[in-house]
């Protein structure tokens, strides 16, 4: 496997991972608690940036060609 399909294999896997923990913070945790407020949070600003961190990387090794 190539650096840009590990890459982009690790960045989907990572979101998905940004989302479960968003999910089972704010609604499958056993009590609602401070740090499952902030692991919430973590969740999901990592769903949002690391797709774009991940389209920043497509774009700039497609440049670069490797």
């Amino acid at each position: 496997m190539s650096l840009k399909g590990f890459h982009l294999v690790f960045v989907t896997l990572s979101t998905l991972m940004c989302m479960f923990l968003a999910v089972w913070s704010y609604m499958l945790a056993p009590e609602p608690s401070t740090m499952a407020t902030i692991l919430g949070v973590v969740g999901v600003v990592g769903t949002i940036l690391m797709p774009i961190y991940g389209v920043c990387f497509y774009r700039k090794i497609s440049r670069i060609h490797i």
